[in-house]
């Protein structure tokens, strides 16, 4: 079983383990704070130290304050996000953005926080690094914040960021998986030729190479936003047909060949032509789900199943 490599994230000077816990799915309501707070210490516990969390994911930001308390902050860098917190949905005005970060604080309990991503702006890149930008670099040299980054799609607006020279971190999510590796040839390199680091995120596609049967049924059919345009943050994940339909002819190679779908996927995405310049941030929702990502993310596939996987599918690590 390997080991998780350390990775550095550009010029920044953190080092994290190359698989990071992302907490989306332990902000639901719907569970108690008492399993989102144990399966962020089983992370802990199991050699992982880098947690991402965001105001938009519920209640994540208070129980990821729950669960480093007592301690357990000082053995993680600790990231969050900024843009869209449901009061202050897509503002990235100076107001806004100074609320929200205030309010993040509280409820992760600490002064200090390693990484801050603009989080999601999804047609306009200016408005983000204009008034949020300048609170950011100003809370930076304050020393409250470590790192700056930006969490979207969009290749075109990582570059434009990049162009600021204030962002050190670029967190991208359904571009480099099993089913696209678009990024290849757009954000990594040019991360990579100015030394940003690299996170890569939704290793799975949601659900969707997880280990159960993509189903089309279950899933509604992807839905424009209210100018009639589909979100980029939705394209390609388990809203997106074409995706569920991609995941579905692998998930059925794995099952003819008696592999697990997930090995593939966390290893695949864990190989990424980073350099060691990057992570990959999965999202359990419980303890046996992040039990699952791990000993995926730590268990060898065969060089001979990736030789007949790039024959099926064209891609391999």
């Amino acid at each position: 079983m390997p080991d998780l490599k350390v990775r550095r994230l550009g010029c920044t000077e953190m080092t994290p383990k190359a698989l990071g816990l992302g907490c989306g799915y332990l902000g639901n309501i719907h569970q108690p704070d008492d399993e989102a707070v144990i399966t962020i210490r089983e992370a802990i516990e199991k050699g992982i130290d880098f947690v991402d969390t965001s105001p938009e994911y519920g209640v994540s930001e208070y129980r990821v304050g729950l669960a480093l308390a007592g301690g357990w902050r000082e053995k993680v860098y600790l990231q969050t996000k900024v843009g869209s917190h449901p009061r202050f949905l897509r503002d990235f005005s100076k107001k806004a953005t100074i609320w929200s970060l205030e309010n993040s604080f509280r409820l992760l309990q600490t002064e200090y926080v390693d990484s801050v991503l603009i989080h999601g702006p999804r047609y306009d890149i200016e408005a983000p690094l204009g008034a949020c930008l300048d609170v950011l670099v100003d809370w930076k040299l304050k020393g409250r914040i470590g790192h700056i980054g930006i969490g979207v799609r969009q290749p075109e607006f990582h570059r434009r960021a990049i162009e600021t020279g204030e962002i050190d971190i670029i967190l991208s999510f359904l571009d480099y998986t099993l089913l696209s590796q678009s990024i290849t040839k757009t954000t990594i390199p040019l991360a990579l030729k100015n030394d940003i680091g690299i996170i890569l995120g939704s290793p799975l596609c949601g659900s969707l190479l997880a280990g159960p049967e993509p189903k089309n049924k279950s899933i509604k059919k992807l839905l424009p936003d209210r100018n009639g345009i589909v979100p980029p943050s939705l394209v390609g994940g388990p809203m997106d047909t074409a995706a569920i339909s991609s995941a579905h002819q692998i998930w059925q190679w794995c099952n003819e060949q008696s592999l697990n779908i997930r090995d593939l996927a966390m290893q695949f995405v864990l190989n990424a032509p980073v350099r060691g310049n990057g992570i990959v941030l999965a999202g359990p929702s419980n303890v046996r789900e992040f039990d699952e990502v791990y000993a995926s993310a730590t268990t060898k596939v065969p060089e001979i199943v990736w030789k007949d996987f790039k024959t099926a599918f064209g891609v391999r690590i």
